[in-house]
């Protein structure tokens, strides 16, 4: 990996806008099959990552689809990147066609060596605002690891469920959301490479479709819950079309743990605070 001093790249920032438009909000719904929110309302738990895209020209990204580094993020180049996380604080709603704006700071840069080799963890610190009202605060962890086999071997095995939706990942619904968020990582789309390149075994599921889908579930069986809090960690990759189960459970008043879960057990896990 190109070497680099992290005090050259903590502390910058970067600025986004954006309309929250029927026309893209039609395209989300129908994604989910959901029905598309009206002007006024308040947009959905997490739609907000199918906004704020960087909209790179196609001879600005990398082998792997994702834009070039050395820009924005640091020159983590020759490796593999996943988004490993987030940690989203809901402190009001955010409005169906209105105009947003989201700013970001490139907030901690560290190094990790565990089993899988080297790791480079990236932390975004992002606010999305609208009509001058701080409305969503998140961190948004970023990993880039050596291009070393991914980890593929089971997980823990998911608790009991007091709620559990069934999700069949097929090449439809990934390649709808790679477009919604117009995210070009070919791991999502081109078998050829996510097989020969990065060597998993088939298509891999995104991770923050997976948390938008585990929220919604959440939601549905908790349909008075005001949700405050959201975050969730990427444990081991779902691999398409292999189905899986988003399911959760209350721990305390106000508090639940969801996960994700195939065959091979659990494959994210997340928490939720609400009221």
């Amino acid at each position: 990996m190109q070497a680099f001093e992290r005090g050259d790249w903590l502390g910058r920032t970067q600025e986004r806008h954006d309309h929250f438009g029927t026309h893209a909000l039609r395209r989300i719904a129908a994604t989910f099959n959901a029905p598309t929110p009206k002007h006024g309302e308040e947009l959905p738990w997490l739609w907000h990552w199918c906004f704020f895209d960087d909209c790179v020209n196609s001879n600005g990204l990398g082998p792997d689809g994702h834009p070039q580094l050395g820009e924005f993020m640091p020159p983590a180049h020759g490796r593999n990147r996943m988004w490993a996380g987030s940690r989203v604080e809901f402190i009001q709603p955010l409005q169906v066609g209105m105009d947003a704006r989201r700013t970001t700071i490139l907030q901690h840069i560290e190094e990790k060596h565990g089993r899988s080799g080297s790791l480079l963890f990236v932390t975004l610190a992002h606010e999305y605002w609208q009509a001058g009202q701080l409305c969503v605060r998140e961190e948004q962890d970023i990993v880039y690891r050596e291009p070393t086999p991914p980890k593929l071997a089971a997980g823990d095995t998911p608790p009991e469920a007091q709620w559990s939706e069934p999700i069949s990942p097929d090449p439809l619904l990934l390649f709808r959301y790679s477009a919604l968020t117009f995210n070009a990582h070919r791991i999502h789309y081109d078998f050829a490479y996510v097989t020969e390149t990065e060597g998993y075994p088939n298509l891999v599921v995104h991770g923050p479709l997976t948390a938008t889908l585990n929220l919604a579930a959440f939601v549905r069986a908790n349909p008075l819950a005001q949700v405050r809090q959201f975050s969730f960690r990427g444990v081991r990759p779902l691999i398409a079309p292999a189905e899986f189960q988003v399911a959760g459970c209350h721990t305390a008043r106000g508090i639940a743990d969801l996960w994700a879960s195939d065959a091979g057990g659990i494959s994210q896990r997340a928490s939720v605070k609400f009221d």
